[in-house]
């Protein structure tokens, strides 16, 4: 028996839709919902469309930007293209290397607000 049940990995940010599409485009997820709390701020959610009870992300904007390392982060695993390629293209839709140290298996980069994660080489399916 599950006792509980993630929902979704929520990302603040200041411009959920500009984050969510690089995440979209990032991961080949879609947009899921989009709605507006009372005060007109916008919210979004964005899956993998072939996993209905997937892991969401959300992106919630608030006020306040990044000031620290992030205590929680994505690890990428690519499928499709070698960690070099995979890198090359999360840089072109707008990451920006953070860390390349050879001693590690992991490249850190950083999304359009600043938010680390890492791409590790590339993974069997």
């Amino acid at each position: 028996m599950m006792s509980t049940k993630v929902l979704a990995l929520t990302i603040d940010c200041h411009d959920a839709g500009r984050l969510a599409g690089f995440w979209c485009a990032a991961l080949d997820y879609r947009e899921i919902e989009r709605w507006q709390d009372a005060h007109g701020v916008e919210y979004l959610t964005i899956g993998d469309p072939a996993d209905a009870d997937g892991l969401r992300v959300l992106f919630q904007p608030v006020p306040e930007g990044k000031q620290v390392k992030n205590r929680l982060h994505l690890d990428l695993g690519p499928v499709e293209r070698d960690q070099r390629a995979e890198v090359d293209r999360l840089i072109g839709l707008g990451a920006s290397l953070l860390d390349e140290a050879p001693e590690h298996p992991w490249i850190v980069l950083a999304d359009p607000e600043g938010n680390e994660f890492c791409v590790l080489p590339q993974q069997d399916q």
